[in-house]
């Protein structure tokens, strides 16, 4: 330690060891600890203590800045990652250490996105899967069909629908293919000798303009759901052929449910947060994690909504606290022992939260405007 303060001494002439002093919470890949070392900048600091980033790591405030008194430092070390999304795999380097950071950087692609791995699992060696939500048209029956659906392959998207196969219809692509935004799967029925036949009616799609979103993100309110009906045909062959089909009585067993779309239109640049709120401090933790201002303005409507921003927020019916609204709050303490005062604390664990079970803030608050609770 002698060496080092000498070495400090040295480096930094007459600015004086003891003006150097910085006393530091250093968050190094989650493992957090209290530090006391010397130096100007954040880098002469962490390299104080031999933690050296590489050039591919996040340093958050960046080790060129000032090193601040009694301030917080992250530091996130970068790891090669396999990510496959939609059948389609990518290998590079980030700095995320969950899936729930990962999928962040996909932005509202990732929105609602199913993955091989739970949001909150650490990154590991073998690659993750994700299927997004997407677009697949499935023209079956003499009507196409704009599935929203976020299942990974064709088979399953017809399944969720509940789109039957005979033993002799075929589709266009592989039931085991990946299903991709913007697909079209044609499925061609089998010749059948049956009277009666079931045919799909198409659901239409309504889209509704809201500012409780913003800009660039979309929500599926109500499901789209094909409905049904029955025919029955009078066939007429030619040695064994079709030669007319007319309709004798045409019912319909099912009616259709439209899909009711929600289109965000707000403007995130109107995002406002008074330096040193709480609010400002939730901007920051949760760009960190790679949720920009589209992701925040979803994350201010939500604790808004939940404690408008207040570290003793209170429900005195259901034992929920904080900003996050912990229930109960005693669940921050993972954060954080100082989970009761601490905003940061609350913060930090509310946005663990949110990343491990909706994956992101706009997830979190479609749910929140859906059922009222997140």
């Amino acid at each position: 330690m002698l060496q080092a303060l000498v070495v400090v001494a040295v480096a930094i002439g007459s600015y004086g060891v003891v003006d150097a002093h910085r006393e530091l919470v250093v968050d190094v890949d989650g493992r957090v600890q209290t530090l006391d070392g010397y130096g100007r900048t954040v880098g002469e600091v962490l390299a104080f203590h031999d933690i050296r980033p590489g050039p591919d790591d996040l340093v958050q405030p960046a080790a060129s800045s000032p090193a601040p008194r009694g301030g917080e430092v992250v530091v996130r070390s970068s790891k090669e990652v396999t990510l496959e999304v939609d059948g389609e795999a990518s290998t590079f380097t980030t700095t995320a250490h969950t899936v729930g950071e990962l999928l962040a950087a996909l932005g509202p692609r990732g929105d609602g996105a199913v993955t091989s791995a739970s949001r909150s699992d650490p990154l590991g060696r073998g690659p993750v899967r994700v299927s997004t939500r997407k677009t697949v048209y499935v023209s079956v029956d003499g009507s196409v069909l704009p599935l929203r659906t976020t299942e990974a392959t064709v088979r399953d998207v017809l399944s969720e629908v509940e789109i039957s196969l005979g033993d002799e219809d075929r589709t266009s692509v592989p039931l085991g293919a990946a299903a991709v935004d913007g697909m079209v799967v044609v499925v061609n029925r089998g010749e059948t000798t049956a009277d009666t036949v079931t045919e799909v009616l198409p659901f239409d799609t309504e889209r509704i303009e809201s500012e409780e979103l913003p800009k660039g993100h979309e929500t599926v309110r109500t499901r789209g759901v094909p409905g049904e009906r029955v025919t029955t045909y009078e066939i007429r062959t030619l040695d064994g052929a079709e030669v007319a089909r007319t309709v004798v009585e045409r019912s319909v067993t099912v009616e259709p449910v439209d899909e009711v779309v929600v289109v965000g239109t707000l403007d995130v640049s109107q995002v406002q947060a008074d330096p040193g709120s709480a609010r400002a401090l939730g901007r920051a933790l949760a760009a960190e994690r790679g949720w920009g201002d589209d992701q925040f303005v979803c994350l201010d409507k939500l604790w808004t909504k939940e404690s408008n921003w207040r570290w003793n927020a209170a429900n005195p019916s259901s034992s929920a606290y904080g900003i996050p609204q912990a229930l109960p709050g005693s669940k921050m303490a993972s954060a954080g022992s100082d989970w009761r005062t601490n905003p940061a604390t609350q913060i930090t664990w509310g946005l663990g939260y949110i990343a491990g079970r909706y994956g992101t803030p706009c997830s979190a608050w479609n749910h929140s405007m859906s059922v009222g609770w997140y």
